[in-house]
């Protein structure tokens, strides 16, 4: 292979060789349509920390890991970890760089729930509890007609939707994926549309792509423009970014995904978790975000998404669009209070507001998920939040 060929990306990014995979990620754009979330005037600035995450290691059972062995074993692309607004660590991997862009599978729709935080505070959206419909009519007579926004953000509409293959082989992600393949205007929508009710609003939660992609359609028809013209008015310009961004549209001339295909390099990922932890205020002084939007939206607030109740033996909880993190006695409580995005393939933003830790990572696992590399990545996060405590034997 060519070095012309490993930077050529593979119209699939779910079907990749280990090859080509990197390459495709990173250079999502050449095959897809996309709009273009454009950078501000000034840049965020994200100095140096006092303290180095250079050398961490971290124990995962009986096994120490160095920072490269992790980056190795778990094809990270990069991986920053901010304290304070300040660079603890910063390193690339798979072939990037700091100008690298790289795209967002899933981890895109907290960037949509922002967006709709951001809707909100402006009055776009005159509240989380207006119906989808009052805002897109198209959905008057399906499963979603009467569905608030708020059950939509918390993944709680209702009605039926199968992320993940099921025994048949069959999920809604890949009728997903074939409507965007089609490349036909309003495809996407249509798909929802023709879902069926399957439980009241508000009383399950079912992760849902497709009802982050509807959340993005809202947004864009109560701001009047697309999600990338308003991301770029109300976040790429205020928290500072350094780069354009790319966001994957459903065909030439379409809506965004509001669930997928966002791709940025990754210290804007890192600014983008600074903005949601300093709870809206921007680096350019503006508030963009409802003041308390953070904790409303990396939290949970109901039943249906309370800590322990999403799937059996998982301790995690869900707000809008976040996955939220228990405390104690979970990993010691250092996570008490965080929330995370996670993206296939290994993308995740981590929030702590208490430590005042944000961490971005870009990774190509081989599969979209990998509880193994789960389980490591969850240790290096713990270790670099307890080693930037101000006494790291606390």
């Amino acid at each position: 292979m060519t070095g012309a060929d490993t930077e050529r990306a593979f119209p699939d990014v779910t079907n990749t060789t280990p090859e080509n995979q990197a390459a495709t990620f990173r250079n999502h754009d050449q095959v897809w349509p996309h709009s273009i979330v454009r950078r501000g005037d000034a840049v965020r600035p994200l100095p140096l920390h006092a303290r180095s995450l250079a050398d961490l290691t971290f124990e995962v059972g009986d096994v120490r890991l160095s920072l490269s062995d992790f980056m190795a074993r778990r094809r990270t692309a990069g991986l920053l970890i901010l304290k304070d607004g300040e660079i603890a660590l910063e390193r690339y991997g798979m072939g990037n760089g700091p100008e690298s862009r790289w795209t967002s599978f899933g981890a895109a729709n907290v960037v949509t729930s922002t967006l709709a935080g951001a809707a909100l505070h402006d009055g776009a959206i005159g509240s989380l509890d207006d119906p989808c419909d009052l805002y897109l009519p198209q959905l008057c007579g399906s499963a979603y007609e009467g569905v608030t926004i708020r059950n939509v953000l918390r993944m709680c509409s209702g009605v039926a939707w199968r992320e993940y293959d099921q025994a048949d082989g069959r999920s809604d992600v890949r009728r997903l994926v074939r409507a965007v393949l089609s490349r036909r205007p309003g495809a996407v929508l249509n798909l929802l549309c023709a879902r069926p009710l399957a439980e009241p609003q508000g009383v399950v939660f079912n992760y849902s792509t497709g009802e982050s992609c509807l959340l993005g359609a809202v947004v864009a028809a109560a701001t009047g423009r697309s999600l990338a013209d308003d991301c770029t008015e109300t976040i790429w310009g205020p928290a500072g970014m350094e780069a354009d961004a790319y966001w994957q549209l459903e065909c030439e001339d379409g809506l965004e995904l509001g669930g997928l295909g966002l791709s940025a390099c990754l210290r804007d990922v890192g600014r983008f978790g600074q903005l949601v932890m300093e709870d809206g205020a921007a680096f350019n002084g503006r508030r963009v975000l409802p003041p308390g939007w953070r904790d409303l939206a990396g939290q949970p607030d109901s039943a249906a998404t309370a800590f322990g109740q999403l799937t059996p033996g998982s301790p995690a909880g869900y707000g809008y669009q976040w996955w939220a993190l228990p405390g104690a006695p979970f990993a010691d409580g250092l996570h008490a209070g965080a929330f995370s995005a996670f993206g296939g393939y290994g993308q995740r933003i981590y929030i702590n507001p208490a430590e005042r830790v944000v961490a971005a990572i870009q990774s190509a696992w081989r599969e979209p998920s990998d509880s193994d590399a789960e389980v490591e990545t969850n240790a290096l996060l713990r270790a670099a939040v307890r080693a930037l405590r101000p006494d790291p034997a606390s």
